[in-house]
């Protein structure tokens, strides 16, 4: 069985002076910004990968930019960790702090700064959720594509540290796709900008090097991020087929024909019943396997693509075929397909995994996932992003019964590395956070590792930002 995961231990300088540095924060934050006392620090102690929990130093909760670039000098003045935090939806642990660590929480910055539709830009804080800014521009025709299940809560400053994806980014991209420019508070607390409102900046793109960092290069205050013009037209068509390995083949057929829907999301049979029973969605109860594929464009349009899918479906054995009749019929389908996470927690506890993989490969990764969860003896609802591969096992046991949540972790473990055995990745979406950081490993050799740590420790060279997490904790410095 494997052993726990494990944190940096804290620093005892930073924690004798525990008092101090609250007394400092004080000083530099309106009282209402820090939170010290611990009834108070519960909610901050985990995110929303409860495996692991730790107690925070203090936290703060800045209303600006200048705010957050006080604190960060002040920490890095006296060596003190800084935990970047936006909702704490986070499911690989990404925002976990530390006793030595003050967590910085972005959620107070959440204004909408400007919305430029000659640019097709928004510019907001980075505590703003990301469904916030598709609502602000629905009215006028347009919204932010990247869409994460969490999108009524997750922040953009958070979606920026995980480069997050979502249903529709098969045709859209994930978050760095849609990222134009950032305001970045390094770790001395300077503050500098990243890109902006044009479509390519000079010199290096440490842009794309700040999107998906999980926090450890700077603190993201704002972001500029590209708006899109609704499309004439949306319909998402249910496919049930009879085993997942058979929706998984018609996946890769779909894309291999040259066909881009906006999305194609994956269930199976136990993750069916369990959205089902929560959303009542209409789905098929009799199939082993369903695909949401949505479509987009004129009628003629939609109905050509569909035309096309069909075709290939068949040659999969699909069992049903159903379109959407309703603006009503379709927000249900997409209802239960992104309360999964959620209706799934009312029946079981669980780990989310988030490895990637060839869409070839899709099949075959579906049925040794069966054969790993089994042989583990718990079970296993799949849903996910086929269009682009991003699979979302979700490994139920009980949290109460150490022994299963051990066999739990493992279980993901062993699933993650399939995935890169298979010529994928650790994750698609979720990022490394401390459950996938001593796997890194098994994706990359000492140099690679060594180089991406190079990278990091530029930006931050006592390793402050974010400590514990990414990198195995051996070999820093």
């Amino acid at each position: 069985m494997p052993q726990p995961i494990q944190f940096l231990p804290p620093r005892q300088d930073v924690l004798s002076r525990r008092a101090t540095i609250i007394d400092d924060l004080r000083g530099l934050l309106p009282a209402d910004c820090v939170i010290h006392e611990a009834r108070e620090l519960v909610p901050f102690e985990t995110d929303a990968f409860i495996s692991y929990r730790r107690m925070p130093l203090a936290v703060v909760l800045p209303r600006t930019t200048s705010q957050v670039a006080a604190v960060m000098k002040y920490c890095h003045r006296y060596g003190i960790p800084v935990v970047p935090r936006g909702a704490g939806t986070s499911l690989s642990g990404g925002a976990i702090p530390q006793e030595d660590a003050i967590v910085l929480g972005l959620s107070r910055m959440s204004r909408i700064i400007e919305i430029d539709y000659a640019n097709r830009t928004a510019t907001v804080q980075a505590g703003v959720t990301n469904l916030n800014i598709s609502e602000a521009v629905a009215v006028d025709g347009f919204f932010y594509a990247p869409d994460p299940s969490s999108q009524l809560a997750c922040t953009i400053g958070g979606n920026i540290g995980m480069n997050s994806g979502g249903a529709h980014c098969l045709k859209y991209g994930v978050t760095t796709n849609n990222l134009l420019g950032v305001k970045l508070v390094l770790v001395d607390g300077q503050v500098i900008e990243l890109g902006g409102k044009h479509l390519d900046a000079a010199g290096y793109d440490l842009l794309g090097l700040v999107c998906g960092s999980e926090g450890q290069l700077g603190i993201v205050t704002e972001a500029t991020v590209r708006l899109i013009a609704k499309p004439e037209g949306a319909r998402p068509v249910l496919f049930g087929f009879s085993t997942s390995e058979e929706a998984g083949a018609c996946v890769a057929d779909i894309i291999a024909a040259g066909i881009i829907p906006v999305a194609i999301e994956f269930m199976d049979k136990p993750a069916i019943e369990i959205c089902e029973a929560f959303a009542k969605a209409g789905y098929p109860l009799d199939v082993g396997a369903l695909l949401i594929v949505e479509v987009e464009g004129s009628e003629a349009e939609m109905d050509a693509t569909l035309e096309n899918i069909v075709e290939i479906a068949r040659r999969h054995q699909v069992m049903t075929v159903r379109e959407c009749q309703s603006a009503t019929e379709a927000a249900l389908i997409w209802k239960g397909r992104k309360s999964a996470f959620g209706a799934t927690g009312r029946i079981a506890d669980y780990i989310c995994m988030d490895g990637t993989v060839p869409l070839g490969k899709l099949s075959y990764v579906l049925k040794k996932t069966s054969e790993i969860v089994d042989r583990f003896g718990l079970r296993v609802a799949n849903v996910f992003h086929a269009g682009d591969g991003n699979m979302h096992p979700l490994i139920l046991f009980n949290a109460n019964d150490p022994e299963e949540a051990m066999k739990a972790e493992e279980a993901g473990n062993e699933i993650l590395k399939l995935c890169v055995d298979a010529g994928g990745c650790l994750t698609g979406e979720h990022g490394v956070g401390i459950e996938k950081r001593d796997l890194m490993r098994h994706q990359y050799t000492p140099a690679e590792l060594a180089q991406q740590m190079a990278v990091r420790a530029a930006f931050d060279e006592d390793w402050i930002l974010n400590p514990s997490k990414v990198f195995p904790l051996e070999g820093r410095g």
